[in-house]
């Protein structure tokens, strides 16, 4: 196919991941930048798999436009037109569009939006080929075929590119993996490399950039009556609307090969180094999240706005951040840019908002990547220089509980994990110690699995949540 033009840009960014955070946070600051009279830049999106049908229907049918609802803490609601997608690209299982669109000279920016599992990197950050899409998708990578995973379709993408000599292109993740952009690249070359494409390695090395960036809004699924909602307040019959707390931050490093949009003009922060905001950022939100999404599961609770007001919940999260995290991340001589006390309390605030009524069901998926990437760090570094792990240890206590309701069927939701290989989380749940088979699982604690400080340190925790859940009332 041919794609048109895209209209009243000299620049397209082409997203990976049409899903709601993309389109309640990237694409809203490429919106505020077009209000400002700015319009350079303009997105096209797509998705690499078949879901989602419905709303890339709706949304091509409205020309890329949909309608943002955000919601203060204090329960103030905003409507915003986000009109700043000026292309949906349609899905084909060749990615042909996608290809052609980020084979074109106007495309400066590829980005994407994945979850953690979605890059399929080990405790090493080599590729992780246990998973079939991965290794499918290198084999259709030898033949020259475009594949579902991030990387058999950006290394097609690139191989267009080069092909078509539109010139360099910067790779920019809009997602929670910790230093996302320097490991995707590693996944990404590694995936070159096991292709066998010498050329297109060496053009990739030369004419490509990965800046770390650092991204946050709460963004739950829309529930099924904000259309009407919107419809009500705004007189918009909106087929495929988001809603989103009024929060919003981004944290980008400055290393673009291709120009930018001046994100700085509308609060984007572009530094030299992302660590200290995203360590910031998962370990006191993302870990802080999954804390309160566990434990709320746990006791039968369906939202986190539900748990975050629990007191013993706030509690577990509270002394978390601060018994464990702040004295990792603010150090004597080391301070963090980032006021730590002040963004816990913040971020409490923020989960406590019951307007947004983000459920647990969505915040609990994942755990398998979300011990290793949001919560094993903070382990490690208190356990290095002998300090007390209590209050972390509380957080894969309460995984390895919400486990073990999994295990018996006892999770009253569909319970989503892409890192998780079933027969091995039945078989540590089903362990004469499941406990110690929990702390010695590699995909989990990597260095860390077996050590008898982290043993006795979850074993003691697991009591400790054993008596929050019979003191709850059923």
């Amino acid at each position: 196919m041919t794609l048109a033009a895209v209209p009243d840009a000299t620049s397209v960014i082409l997203h990976l991941g049409l899903g709601s955070f993309h389109r309640a946070h990237q694409a809203v600051y490429v919106q505020a930048l077009r209000d400002t009279g700015d319009t350079a830049w303009a997105l096209s999106g797509a998705n690499l798999r078949p879901d989602m049908a419905d709303v890339l229907a709706a949304l091509r049918a409205q020309g890329g436009a949909y309608t943002l609802e955000t919601v203060s803490p204090a329960g103030e609601y905003r409507y915003q037109r986000i009109e700043s997608i000026h292309e949906v690209l349609p899905y084909e299982a060749t990615l042909a569009p996608v290809i052609e669109r980020g084979a074109d000279a106007a495309t400066r920016i590829v980005s994407f939006t994945v979850t953690e599992a979605g890059y399929y990197l080990d405790a090493k950050d080599k590729l992780d080929l246990s998973f079939a899409d991965l290794s499918s998708d290198i084999e259709r990578a030898r033949k020259g075929e475009p594949g579902s995973t991030v990387y058999g379709a950006v290394c097609a993408i690139l191989r267009a590119r080069k092909a078509a000599g539109a010139g360099p292109v910067t790779l920019l993740n809009c997602d929670n993996l910790r230093h996302n952009g320097e490991r995707f690249r590693k996944g990404l070359l590694e995936f070159i490399e096991r292709i066998g494409d010498v050329d297109l390695l060496a053009w990739v090395n030369s004419n490509t950039r990965c800046p770390n960036a650092m991204v946050d809004r709460i963004t739950p699924r829309p529930p099924p009556e904000l259309r009407e909602r919107v419809l009500k307040q705004t007189g918009w019959d909106d087929a495929a609307p988001i809603t989103g707390e009024s929060f919003i931050q981004w944290v980008i490093e400055d290393n673009f090969i291709a120009g930018r949009p001046a994100w700085e003009r509308v609060g984007v922060q572009m530094v030299e180094s992302v660590q200290p905001y995203e360590e910031a950022k998962i370990r006191l939100l993302n870990a802080t999240h999954s804390c309160i999404a566990w434990a709320g599961t746990l006791i039968g609770l369906q939202f986190i706005h539900e748990g975050t007001h629990t007191p013993a919940i706030r509690k577990m999260a509270f002394d978390y951040v601060t018994d464990d995290v702040i004295p990792c991340l603010s150090r004597p001589g080391t301070p963090s840019p980032v006021d730590l006390p002040a963004y816990r309390d913040v971020v409490l605030d923020r989960f406590g908002n019951p307007s947004i009524r983000d459920t647990n069901q969505r915040v609990a998926m994942d755990g398998f990547s979300k011990i290793p990437g949001f919560i094993a760090p903070t382990v490690r570094e208190r356990l290095a220089r002998n300090e007390s792990i209590d209050s972390v240890a509380m957080l894969p206590a309460l995984f390895l509980a919400f486990l073990q309701r999994w295990h018996r069927g006892e999770i009253p939701y569909t319970y989503q994990d892409q890192g998780m290989d079933p027969a091995v989380a039945h078989a540590m749940c089903e362990a004469a110690d499941p406990v110690a088979a929990f702390c010695a699982d590699k995909t989990l604690w990597g260095p860390l699995a077996g050590d008898t400080r982290l043993v006795d340190a979850v074993r003691s925790a697991g009591v400790r949540v054993q008596a929050f859940v019979a003191a709850t009332p059923p």
